[in-house]
């Protein structure tokens, strides 16, 4: 009897299932057994090491400076805001006669060695000779030094003279009574008040002067005189500072044409040229008096050195006198550096609390500077970090005022030896400096900072959990050519922040490390 065809369907339908179970079940029951796992294949490359930190943007100390020993400040040679160096001269107060003092203390050590000298050694005909020569000689020297400084003196009054009563009396009225007049109009009356002011003064130390210079010739030390000429050109050269402002300030008006104002500048740049010469001459005619003065002096000590027979007795005593001399040139000198204001550090004038001619008291404050890094940055580094900082190291810093893009460089400065224990963990205060100066980084904001602790260029690396380590010891498993695996012994060196370890022996590059292994 034959079957519907209905039949016959569900039969082959049947039999495929169970075929395809069949062959399933084998398939899964017989599949391989090898592992599947990830490899990686090994590579040279720069590994970086970093501690990475928080800490805040802290202010350093500032120093402010003062002259030790009051007096007239004479220069201040640095502006706010410009950077100096350690040692560096700020300012000084007058100190052309302490100045003098050492020329002088050393001059008579030199004077008291030399005695010394001959004194141990003993004179012979021809060295007095010499000497006698060089007595005369220096004698010259000194009467030519000291007719010079006279005739730099004779001529610094006629150069003020010209200065005054001719190139600046010209347009000012009434110049020589107490009532002088400047001929147009100054805007700044202050300075109009100035101005008439000190030409009444001037005229008040010319007679003196004068008088002065008349009974140069009669006088035997032509110093005081220099020093009063000195005093005198100073005076004048302030008024004429100022004259030459107002000059400067003219602007033709319906009384008043370019043609004159040029001639008014003119005269008055002529003025103070002549005046600042005088200066320049009369300084070094003194310079020069000075080593004339000395040099003959120690000419003639020389002399009487070699002309006198000397015992043990007055070698002593000499020996003595030059310790007595050492001791007075350092006298000298420690009273002259009272009158210079040096800086104790490197870094930036941020104060000037005085001006040049001010009379300040001792310890008055002049200056303030504070280090090249005016701040820095305060962190506390943990003890399983610390090992691997070190002073000098770089670091890159972010501030969450300008967000991740912004980086600001910095330095590792110093590191406590002693830990700080924050919240149980030990930990240690390290002082980081900012490289470059950025007027965008302020006191007190939160920095981010990353150390580089350790560098490495073409070194060899797996990533970390590539690594097992155990009793006996710290292995890698790598993939064969024919994809069988074996296990190899390595020697480990740096940890990278990213993760890798720096692999020092035991693999070569183009080998391919297993990562994990999946059963």
């Amino acid at each position: 009897m034959k079957l519907p065809s209905f039949f016959t369907r569900s039969k082959i339908i049947i039999i495929v299932a169970v075929a395809v179970i069949g062959i399933g079940s084998f398939l899964y029951f017989n599949r391989s057994k090898t592992p599947l796992y990830e490899t990686i294949t090994i590579s040279s490359g720069t590994l970086i090491q970093e501690v990475s930190v928080t800490g805040s943007v802290t202010p350093v100390k500032s120093a402010t400076l003062a002259f030790e020993k009051g007096g007239k400040i004479k220069g201040i040679y640095v502006d706010v805001g410009q950077r100096v160096v350690a040692g560096q001269i700020l300012a000084e107060t007058d100190n052309a006669e302490l100045r003098a003092g050492i020329l002088d203390a050393e001059a008579n050590l030199a004077a008291e060695n030399a005695k010394l000298a001959e004194f141990k050694r003993g004179s012979r005909p021809e060295e007095l000779r010499v000497s006698e020569t060089k007595v005369a000689n220096a004698q010259i020297s000194q009467t030519d030094a000291d007719q010079n400084l006279r005739d730099k003196i004779g001529d610094a009054y006629t150069k003020a003279d010209d200065a005054v009563r001719n190139e600046v009396d010209q347009f000012m009225s009434n110049p020589r009574t107490p009532t002088p007049q400047l001929n147009f109009v100054v805007a700044d009356d202050q300075l109009r008040i100035d101005i008439v002011q000190k030409r009444y003064a001037i005229e008040l130390l010319f007679t003196p002067w004068q008088k002065d210079i008349s009974l140069l010739e009669g006088v035997q030390n032509p110093k005081p005189s220099g020093e009063l000429a000195q005093k005198n050109l100073a005076t004048i050269k302030g008024f004429l500072d100022k004259i030459a402002l107002a000059v400067n300030a003219l602007t033709p008006s319906g009384t008043l044409s370019q043609t004159t104002i040029d001639g008014y500048k003119g005269s008055v740049t002529t003025a103070r040229s002549n005046i600042n010469t005088a200066i320049v001459n009369l300084t070094a005619a003194e310079e020069k008096f000075r080593t004339a003065e000395s040099t003959l002096l120690l000419a003639q000590n020389e002399l009487t050195l070699k002309q006198s027979g000397v015992g043990e007795e007055q070698i002593v005593g000499e020996e003595a006198r030059v310790k007595q001399a050492e001791a007075k040139v350092e006298t000298a000198r420690a009273q002259f550096e009272k009158t210079i204001l040096r800086s104790p550090i490197s870094g930036v004038i941020t104060r000037k609390d005085a001006k040049v001619g001010e009379i300040i008291s001792g310890n008055g404050s002049v200056l303030s500077v504070i280090t090249d890094q005016n701040l820095e940055l305060d962190v506390n580094i943990p003890e399983t970090d610390i090992a691997k900082v070190k002073i000098g190291d770089t670091a890159t810093v972010t501030l969450d005022a300008y967000g991740e893009t912004v980086t600001f460089g910095a330095t590792v400065g110093s590191i406590d030896p002693a830990a700080t224990v924050i919240e149980g963990v030990p930990t240690y205060k390290t002082t980081l400096y900012f490289i470059k100066y950025d007027a965008r980084v302020k006191s007190g904001m939160t920095a981010n900072i990353d150390i580089l602790t350790n560098k490495r260029e073409s070194a060899l690396s797996v990533p970390t959990r590539a690594i097992t380590t155990s009793n006996t010891g710290t292995t890698v498993d790598v993939e064969n050519p024919d994809k069988t695996i074996r296990t190899v012994t390595v020697t480990i060196g740096m940890k990278s922040s990213d993760g890798k370890t720096e692999i020092v022996s035991g693999l070569k590059e183009g080998d391919r490390v297993i990562l994990n292994i999946q059963k």
